[in-house]
């Protein structure tokens, strides 16, 4: 599928991110932003918030 096909252009990357916990507790800004992006994913507020957000988006209940 093209990327202009895409209603809203979003395409669902390959991948679901393999990062641990401890992983996204380190995880600088900027990653962090990139990463989310990539999912279709907008998040405003501080970096503890958007840490918090990603591990409740990729990790499952018994990784947090």
């Amino acid at each position: 599928m093209k990327k202009e096909e895409c209603a809203n252009g979003f395409q669902m990357p390959l991948h679901y991110p393999r990062y641990s916990k401890g992983d996204y507790e380190k995880m600088e800004e900027w990653r962090l932003d990139m990463l989310l992006n990539e999912y279709g994913l907008s998040f405003k507020g501080t970096l503890h918030e958007k840490r918090a957000y990603a591990m409740g988006a990729f990790l499952w209940p018994d990784q947090l």
